[in-house]
């Protein structure tokens, strides 16, 4: 079947109920072993029935955000998954305290049940109304990003496209881009500033009905992180303070003299050379193509994944009026198919999708046959294979940047390191929010330019005075829809990095050892996975200033002035 041929059909809940009502009957009140599993295992059926069925209609309405018969089912599952919550509650529950537990470990494994004694913490059925609310905030917000028509150089646009103009050649088509995008971001200040404001106290007070201090722990346990506190996220955060972000002002001065500027400004970052950024040579028909090749030789395993991906178009690529802005990958157990969204603009960034959520999507497909709750690492690990993929894709690469090849190795190389102050940034950003819930919008804007100069020195809004109080962070949908899912994808590039490294000295090694871990899928906790791939802690500290040095050397040996 294609993606278009998924059927849905609104789940009927109260047969749901019933159902789940039935199986957890039977699991933790004092049934033979083998029962207990067979029940555990029913339960993960329907949840995958009602989770496809949720996935389907998430990404339908994401496709198309004015579609009104999707629209109104997201109401209906943003409605509806928290009551579903509750039996995800009391399911957790039993399976934590049934005499079987021992024999239940031997079989589903113990980070099931450590998980669980974690997602225990997580939620009460008072908390419901809560959930609903900051579902439908989430839901507003994404909806506000993606009605923006931004009217520039006698077009109209939404935020994805564009992002050719912020990296255009000419400095001021950037510079006047930048102002028509914040324009957007003024226009609807107040909303931005209500719907944060709402979902900062819901979860607040969500957090406060469960017994935490603050949303932080909570934030923290709803993603399953069980082997880190925030103190080992601070002292990462350090890391990357004195590592990276000296190297990353040295990167951001060598990138103004390429481009021969003498004050750069923050519309000048997104553009890397004056023979303008590599761009992809051509359409999104063409690059599919060369991605099939790619993965056709890289691996049989990545071969057999990208054909199965193409023959039932689990791929929604292209940029187009309504449809929500970013890129994401999900998965529809039912069909046992990984899916692929994004929004292609002709910029890198397209090959980078390619690469970077078809990571994603192959781990999830390597993990088919893992438990439910095994297919999907927690999110900092997650995002190892995402930008692992990115870098194995290298010795392909050229087929997608032709003469473009060495501008965009060197790019790619320079923009995920530094990506990294921005990433904690947001991580630093969101602790204070949290920690301090009473802020007011204009306090939250004034302590994100504070956190901003700390690891973002050299950003200057110039004349746009909007962006100068504090406000960027509007734009970035993590901080909105999933609080504290943003240090993940940091932790995942110092490990990714060490897959660049092993890459340059011995391909097969590399791509074994990815493998290997696309299969661990979430078997294991984030320190667990790494350990097995034999990667390097990124906790520890010494971690940042060793794995630095072989990406430091290779920028340092490109002549860029020349690119």
């Amino acid at each position: 079947m294609k993606f278009s041929e998924f059927k849905y059909v609104r789940p009927d809940l109260d047969v749901v109920k019933a159902d789940l009502e039935k199986q957890i009957a039977l699991v933790g009140s004092g049934q033979p072993l083998d029962v207990e599993i067979k029940a555990v295992y029913e339960v993960f059926a329907i949840n995958d029935k009602i989770g496809t069925l949720g996935t389907l209609v998430s990404i339908r309405n994401s496709i198309d955000t004015t579609d009104e018969f999707y629209e109104k089912e997201q109401e209906f599952f943003d409605e509806n998954g928290p009551v579903l919550k509750q039996y995800e509650h009391q399911f957790n529950d039993k399976l934590l305290n049934s005499s079987n537990r021992k024999g239940l470990e031997k079989e589903f494994g113990s980070l099931l049940f450590i998980r669980g004694e974690i997602a225990k913490k997580t939620f009460k059925p008072e908390i419901i109304e809560d959930l609903q609310k900051e579902n439908k905030l989430s839901t507003e917000y994404g909806k506000l990003i993606s009605s923006a028509k931004i009217e520039f150089q006698g077009g109209i646009y939404n935020l994805s496209q564009m992002g050719p103009f912020l990296q255009n050649k000419d400095r001021e088509t950037r510079h006047l881009a930048q102002l028509a995008v914040s324009k957007f971001f003024a226009e609807n200040e107040a909303q931005f500033d209500r719907i944060y404001d709402d979902m900062v106290k819901v979860r607040h007070l969500i957090a406060k009905k469960l017994g935490y201090e603050n949303f932080v722990q909570l934030g923290y346990d709803r993603f399953g992180r069980t082997d880190y506190t925030s103190k080992d996220v601070k002292n990462y955060r350090d890391q990357i303070y004195e590592d990276i972000v000296p190297l990353v002002t040295e990167l951001t001065a060598r990138k103004a003299k390429r481009l021969g500027i003498e004050n750069p400004k923050s519309y000048d970052l997104a553009l890397s050379f004056l023979s303008g950024n590599p761009t992809p040579k051509g359409d999104r028909a063409w690059q599919v193509e060369r991605a099939k090749k790619m993965y056709d030789e890289m691996s049989p395993e990545t071969s057999e994944f990208f054909n199965f991906m193409l023959s039932h178009e689990l791929l929604d690529l292209d940029a187009k009026a309504g449809k929500q802005g970013g890129g994401y990958c999900t998965y529809l157990p039912e069909y046992r198919a990984p899916f692929i969204f994004a929004n292609f603009n002709g910029t890198s960034h397209d090959v980078d999708v390619l690469t970077h959520e078809a990571g994603h999507a192959f781990q999830v497909y390597q993990s088919r046959d893992l438990l439910p709750e095994y297919r999907w690492p927690t999110m900092e690990a997650a995002e190892i294979h995402s930008m692992s993929m990115e870098f194995l894709a290298w010795p392909w690469i050229d087929s997608f940047f032709l003469e473009d090849t060495p501008k965009y190795k060197f790019s790619h190389l320079a923009g995920a390191v530094s990506f990294l102050p921005y990433g904690v940034l947001v991580d630093e950003f969101q602790h204070g929010i949290y920690e301090h819930p009473e802020m007011s919008p204009d306090e939250r804007k004034a302590w994100w330019r504070k956190t901003e100069k700390k690891y973002m020195p050299f950003k200057d809004y110039g004349d746009d005075l909007f962006m100068e109080k504090g406000t960027f962070w509007f734009r970035q949908g993590h901080i909105f829809g999933a609080p504290f899912y943003y240090i993940d994808y940091t932790l995942a590039q110092v490990c990714a990095f060490q897959y660049w490294i092993k890459h340059q000295s011995n391909r097969r090694e590399a791509l074994d050892s990815y493998l290997a871990l696309c299969r661990l899928g979430g078997s294991k906790s984030f320190l667990g996975l790494i350990e097995s791939a034999k990667l390097k802690n990124p906790f520890v500290k010494g971690t940042v200033k060793e794995i630095v040095k072989p990406i430091r050397a290779y920028l340092d040996a490109v002549d860029d002035t020349k690119l």
